[in-house]
């Protein structure tokens, strides 16, 4: 395939545009002129769709561009200069699609089972179908059209053989409609080509622009681009990264490796993940963008992803200049950071510290960015060698730290590139005091926190964090003597309104205002029941004097000194007990303040 020539012109156009032959395409994904990345991967599209693009192959309707980016050409050790491979950016499913109905190879589907796709062809009708036992019974249709356009020794005697089996067709549709499908290898489909030179953005930008679906490509997904390109090495690297996050959410998937690449279970990767299949813990799943992320930040002291890209593509940042000893190393230090990150010690390790925090469902942690820059911490300790109980207490606080301040709810790559960074010139806990100093002063706690639980969210973060802090410091539900808010939260316990949500209604408050952080607390299901629509004042009463008679209808709180120190552990104000709907407002800011305290009390305890 001949390279187009960009020229030197900067405000030249970005990329060419050419139509090339069904079967010269297909042709250079055989020989890895062209690397399809997502062969290894779940095949998306129905039978139907691949039936849809045939035909509108067949009838010379436009089926959209196949997009393509060529890796930058790397200086080898010799001194000369080696042409990268083209990378498909979008087209990979047609593509697949293609080689699945007209070369019959198999696909993936979405439990990486191998299978076949099987199209079959009408040439009286002129139509495709998927196909079926009874479509291959009917003597009427091809049944397989790959196994069609196998046949080397032209129509002449496939039209004759169709003849023999429809004797009362017309020769003439018959031969014109078979010739038609034969020649479909024959049809051309457009080809952009992206300048080799274009950074991340400008790819995405042309990529969305281009794409009438308006699929958004990630950096993650150039990075397993031009992993899987890095031949049999990508390709088991890839696999890697995308068969241990399936195996996580999926355990039973393990078994279906075998049959979706034998070859993978001979490598060292396969033995490292193996364990995934029996891990009963979701605290914490990542996917393939997660993996890389990780893996990339810990290894190679960066945050940012196009970064990646260009290592792995040979890029040195000094000389601007693409050499083979970099992508060599590049492929290495990925590898031993994705081999860190499935490493079952340290993943079961970081998972039980990030439950000792408090975390003990996935549900308490929404960023999963925190989580992932947790993990880097962790791998990173590790590699410096520092002691468990130091390991613990510094991934904690960070874990803690970045969700009370929303460290990476912005532009996390950039904050990963950052943290990265100063952790290795700093120490990582002189990093952490610094920034302890500068986000969680005094002020944060009694102003800034105080002010982020003025918020109408059972989904809110702080809500979260709250409870992270009275699963970590051993309190009891609201009202409990014996059951935790860890065990309700394990157990997915009742929320309840301590001022209850119809109590408020009756009285013409709004969801916005009921709903209120301030107002939540983990409560058994049968205390939630018999406290119903009353008023605080109205239900406190009623557990003071049936203290007093001895009988325990709420709960089995024995007297009013275990009711306050409950009452404290769920960061309750006392005075709630004599609250009414007019004392709503003032009840809430009371117990902001507490929360805050008690979410203060939680961090400053590692």
């Amino acid at each position: 395939m001949k390279r187009p020539d960009f020229g030197k012109n900067r405000f030249m156009q970005q990329y060419i545009i050419n139509q090339y032959f069904i079967k010269d395409i297909l042709s250079w994904v055989q020989s890895n002129e062209i690397a399809i990345p997502e062969i290894q991967r779940p095949f998306v599209w129905s039978s139907i769709k691949v039936r849809d693009l045939m035909d509108s192959i067949y009838k010379g309707f436009p089926v959209g561009y196949i997009i393509v980016w060529r890796n930058p050409s790397i200086r080898l050790k010799d001194g000369s200069l080696s042409s990268g491979k083209k990378i498909v950016i979008d087209g990979q499913q047609r593509i697949t699609a293609l080689r699945a109905a007209i070369l019959g190879e198999e696909v993936l589907d979405k439990e990486y089972r191998k299978m076949r796709i099987r199209i079959a062809f009408n040439p009286i009708e002129e139509k495709f179908e998927t196909l079926t036992p009874a479509i291959e019974k009917d003597v009427n249709w091809i049944g397989d059209i790959s196994e069609f356009l196998k046949n080397e020794g032209g129509i002449f005697a496939l039209v004759d053989e169709y003849k023999k089996r429809n004797p009362k067709a017309d020769l003439q549709t018959i031969q014109n409609n078979i010739d038609k499908l034969y020649s479909i290898k024959d049809k051309q489909l457009g080809f952009i080509e992206l300048k080799e030179n274009l950074d991340i953005e400008t790819v995405t930008e042309i990529f969305i622009r281009i794409n009438s679906e308006g699929v958004v490509l990630s950096q993650a997904d150039f990075a397993m681009s031009r992993i899987a390109a890095f031949g049999d090495f990508g390709i088991n690297l890839r696999k890697a990264i995308d068969y241990f996050a399936h195996t996580l959410r999926h355990p039973e998937f393990i078994e279906n490796i075998k049959s979706a690449s034998d070859d993978f279970t001979n490598t060292e990767y396969y033995q490292k993940i193996l364990w995934a299949k029996n891990l009963q813990d979701d605290i914490y799943q990542p996917d393939y963008t997660d993996i890389i992320r990780v893996g990339f930040t810990k290894e190679f002291n960066r945050g940012r992803l196009r970064d990646l890209v260009s290592l792995l593509s040979g890029r040195n940042f000094e000389t601007r200049a693409y050499e083979e000893a970099i992508v060599e190393d590049s492929y290495n230090k990925l590898k031993n950071g994705v081999l860190d990150f499935v490493n079952k010690t340290h993943y079961e390790r970081f998972s039980m510290i990030v439950k000792a925090a408090g975390f003990e469902v996935s549900g308490l942690i929404r960023s999963k960015n925190a989580l992932n820059f947790a993990y880097i911490l962790y791998l990173k300790l590790r590699s410096q060698e520092y002691n468990d109980s130091e390991i613990e207490r510094i991934v904690s606080k960070w874990l803690i730290m970045s969700l009370l301040i929303g460290r990476y709810s912005g532009s996390p790559e950039s904050q990963f590139d950052t943290d990265i960074r100063n952790i290795v010139e700093q120490r990582a806990e002189k990093y952490l005091e610094g920034i302890e100093r500068a986000e969680l002063s005094d002020t944060f706690w009694s102003e800034g926190l105080v002010r982020d639980l003025v918020k109408s969210s059972i989904s809110s973060p702080y809500l979260k964090l709250f409870w992270a802090a009275q699963v970590k410091l051993g309190k009891r539900g609201f009202l409990s003597t014996d059951i935790k808010v860890r065990d309700m939260i394990i157990h997915r316990g009742d929320i309840h309104h301590i001022f209850p949500k119809k109590y408020l209604e009756s009285n013409k408050l709004k969801q916005r205002d009921y709903n209120q952080i301030a107002n939540f607390a983990y409560t058994q299901s049968e205390i939630n029941i018999k406290i119903g629509a009353k008023s605080p004042k109205q239900y406190f009463t009623e557990i003071l004097e049936h203290l007093e008679n001895g009988v325990f209808k709420y709960s089995g709180i024995k007297d009013k000194n275990e009711l306050e120190n409950n009452l404290k552990e769920n960061a309750i104000p006392v005075s709630v007990l004599d609250m009414e709907v007019t004392d709503y407002q003032k009840f809430l800011e009371e117990r902001q303040k507490l929360m805050a305290n008690m979410i203060r009390e939680y961090y400053q305890s590692f």
